[in-house]
């Protein structure tokens, strides 16, 4: 085993440290860098092959994460105690690393790369997500594959006292209300130099509304941009030791060798010239149609046109000639954009799309939306369940359970084409998580909503940002299921041509300008808030002034958007849906739980079935919670008054009879409900009369589970125990099975016992007439009513010279 090459370095502002080691792990792979932040450990493998597979027309970049169940020191709950699919973190996190890697590679660069990071130790403090990003740059730089790095990421948090701070644990980024994932590259050598921002994933967190209610700075536009700005600090801290890293793996094991590889032009000069020259005019004038299925049918016939014209001249070379067509279009789209302002569709730079937004499209859905915005259409589904109904994470970090679920679906039908439908892709998992991170600031908590929410959105047709239309729509289906949101939520998709000095900031942006353009950036937020963010850059460096203007002008948009909104559907019901369960929730002492649910489950079941409510119970180690949700509001509130009883139960009144239920049974009698809350024991001593008359000789023969039967309360104790005998039809029979207990004996002094020695022998005490309470007892009941026949077998049949055999305590 070799020498382990390990570089540190101390992040500033924090008592945090960065550790970047290679040399000791997974050497056979083109670069390994095993990284640690506190207690978290990763390990970054990156892996090219060397040849380019055979009709490649893309550069195939894999990334995975691989989460290890016993880095939390955990079993995988899973049936076969295995991992298994990624989780949606885990995919989360495949994004976050392949978007800003993924332009920092040649152009026309083919090889296949896979990148894999490996968790082995997760600390529940420190965050993997950012430490992934930098070990998988790290192996990159010293794995000789060709790439433009260091790439440097960090985590910000912005504080409720309103101040942006690095690489926070999972505690204190819960305990903000905004959290930044920025990925950058320095654009030079210097300690000092500038970073171009390549890539932002943020959003507000969990009750951050609550908190701004208390006083907490809001996120603005402004303070937005300037959290962007401070995070190049720590993205500098961290290309550094990547340089360090290559410099110690270079001092101590020589060059690092880049691999053979070749670039790959999609087409070659002699043909865009001639693609240019007899086609300009058609294809121009086919991206100036405003209607996307006119403007594509268009410019397929205009290729078609110049394949034609250009098939004996380059023969063999229709795939160039394609390439050649679309690489002018996007010249063209981009030359008018700068030059006269105008888009595809005819819009200026700062225009919206038509809007329109409906509410309450399908009857038996607890709420639904229609969200549409130019040819991007969107419909929104609420589901209201039961506390229980979140979804339980079987992860490696702090998190246990996602009470608000948003899904997100893509099918090929949207843009008009066939295609697989089934398990959802990298990307519809990661458009559900963009869409439920802007919206979780707004939802109310448990205490105040105790539902658990999913919304899914089915994307019905797309031609831009069908992320940010599933967020205007679940604004929507969200106030027409009821859900008290603390303010409505829109989003905008926003994107950037630059052109030399020129900056041009486009507002809903296309597919085609998604493709085309510099940057995308996807604002989703309130009036005066914004609650989460998306960006990818394609250029290096962003100035902070274009930066600054691209995001007021996707404010003014948003608030457009809200209008539509709040025309639509002015705040959210007050009711839940007819057809949506009606949940209530209340506190309950910890020592209640047990009453409440019962022996083995009975009380609480019998709730239910008796109800018909669903009822579940849950504490927190201080405080116990009750749920009961049911379609049926009546049904709620009389489980809810049936609680209520037992945690404060009415008191039974002596002499008064009630219709009881049996709800547990012993060998020494049987135990009746009589109110909610209130047992009292019927003694098998006073069961005769269920029996003819007769001795009882166990309790199951006269009495079950679940039986009524009428019942008087004779005595309350002072610890509250309440004693019974049977009432109604019984009551006559059972009026003389009564007797006289015998006279209490005065226990004797020890000093008036005689001596042992003076003590009969066992056998003569043995001779002596026994007395008992079961022999007088059974006197009576044979002078009031006969004899009994014989007795239980543990019994004698009473009287001189016959023994009672005792039981054994």
């Amino acid at each position: 085993m070799t020498d382990a090459i390990r570089v540190s370095r101390p992040l500033s502002g924090t008592d945090k440290t960065l550790t970047l080691e290679a040399g000791r792990l997974a050497q056979l792979a083109d670069g390994a860098v095993l990284a640690s932040l506190g207690g978290t450990v990763l390990l970054a493998t990156v892996t090219a092959a060397r040849t380019v597979r055979e009709g490649m027309d893309f550069f195939p970049l894999t990334v995975d994460i691989e989460e290890r169940a016993y880095a939390a020191g955990k079993i995988p709950g899973a049936f076969f105690r295995r991992e298994g699919k990624l989780s949606d973190q885990a995919i989360l996190i495949c994004r976050l690393i392949d978007r800003p890697l993924r332009p920092s590679f040649p152009k026309g660069f083919r090889n296949e790369v896979q990148v894999v990071g490996t968790v082995f130790s997760a600390d529940q403090e420190n965050p993997h997500d950012i430490l992934a990003i930098n070990a998988a740059s790290a192996a990159l730089m010293i794995s000789g594959i060709p790439f433009d790095g260091p790439i440097g990421a960090v985590r910000m948090a912005y504080t409720v006292d309103g101040v942006w701070q690095p690489h926070p644990t999972y505690a204190e980024g819960d305990e903000s209300v905004f959290e930044l994932v920025v990925a950058g590259r320095a654009l030079g050598e210097e300690p000092d130099s500038d970073v171009a921002i390549m890539m932002v994933e943020a959003g507000g967190t969990e009750g951050s509304f609550e908190r701004y209610a208390e006083g907490a700075p809001k996120v603005s536009e402004e303070v937005l941009a300037a959290g962007l700005e401070s995070a190049k600090t720590w993205i500098r801290e961290s290309v550094e030791l990547q340089r360090e890293l290559v410099r110690a793996v270079t001092a101590a094991r020589g060059p690092i060798e880049t691999i053979p590889y070749s670039v790959f032009r999609d087409y070659e000069e002699d043909v865009y010239a001639r693609v240019e020259a007899v086609g300009l005019a058609a294809i121009d004038a086919a991206n100036r149609l405003t209607e996307k299925q006119a403007r594509a049918a268009a410019l397929d016939t205009a290729t078609a046109d110049i394949q034609a014209q250009l098939a004996e001249e380059f023969p063999d070379r229709a795939g160039e000639i394609k390439a050649a067509v679309r690489s002018l279009t996007k010249k063209l789209v981009r030359q008018r954009i700068v030059t006269e302002g105008v888009r595809i569709d005819g819009r200026t730079t700062t225009d919206i799309r038509p809007l329109s937004a409906e509410v309450d499209l399908f009857p038996m859905t607890h709420g639904s939306a229609l969200f549409q915005r130019g040819e991007t259409q969107v419909v929104n589904v609420t589901t209201l369940g039961m506390p229980r109904m979140r979804q339980q994470l079987d992860t490696i970090t702090p998190d246990e359970w996602r009470r608000y679920m948003h899904h997100y679906n893509f099918p090929p039908y949207s843009t008009g084409e066939t295609g697989r439908v089934g398990a959802p892709k990298r990307r519809e998992i990661g458009h559900g998580m963009l869409a439920e991170r802007a919206l979780v600031p707004v939802l109310p908590s448990e205490e105040e909503f105790p539902y658990a929410v999913r919304v899914v959105s089915d994307v019905m047709q797309s031609n831009g940002s069908t992320s940010m239309a599933s967020v205007c729509g679940s604004t929507l289906s969200l106030m027409a299921a009821g859900v008290p949101i603390k303010e409505p939520v829109a989003g905008i998709a926003m994107g950037l041509i630059h052109d030399g000095e020129a900056y041009v900031t486009l507002t809903d942006i296309l597919g085609a300008e998604d493709a085309f353009g510099d940057m995308d950036f996807k604002v989703a937020g309130t009036a005066d808030a914004v609650t989460a963010l998306q960006l990818d850059t394609k250029i290096d460096g962003l100035p902070a002034d274009v930066l600054a203007r691209a995001l007021h002008q996707a404010r003014d948009a948003r608030l457009a958007i809200l209008d539509v909104i709040s025309a639509t559907i002015p705040a959210p019901r007050t009711e839940v849906s007819e057809v949506a369960p009606k949940i209530v929730s209340l506190e309950i002492p910890i020592d209640k739980i047990g009453e409440v649910i019962g022996p083995k489950g009975k009380v609480i079941n019998s709730i239910q079935q008796e109800t018909g409510a669903d009822v579940a119970v849950d504490d927190d180690g201080v405080v116990g919670t009750v749920t009961i949700g049911a379609k049926d509001g009546r049904a709620v509130e009389e489980a809810r008054r049936r609680i209520e009883m037992i945690l404060d139960p009415p008191t039974a009144e002596v002499g008064a009879t009630y219709q009881g239920r049996v709800v547990n049974i012993a060998k020494f009698g049987a135990f009746i409900s009589l109110l909610p809350g209130r047992d009292g024991l019927l003694h098998i001593s006073k069961m005769s009369p269920l029996n003819g008359g007769k001795r009882i000789g166990q309790v199951e023969d006269v009495l079950e589970l679940g039986q009524t039967i009428e019942v008087r309360v004779d005595d309350i104790d002072p610890q509250g125990k309440v004693s019974l005998s049977l009432a109604g039809e019984y009551e006559s029979a059972a009026g003389g099975d009564t007797y006289d207990e015998a006279p209490a004996r005065e226990p004797r002094r020890r000093s008036e016992r005689p001596e042992r020695s003076e003590r009969p022998e066992r056998s003569e005490r043995s001779s002596r007439p026994s007395s008992s309470f079961e022999d007088a007892f059974e006197a009576e009941l044979a002078d009031a009513i006969g004899d009994l026949g014989p007795g239980d077998p543990n019994f004698s049949e009473g009287g001189e010279g016959s023994n009672r055999r005792r039981r054994r305590r």
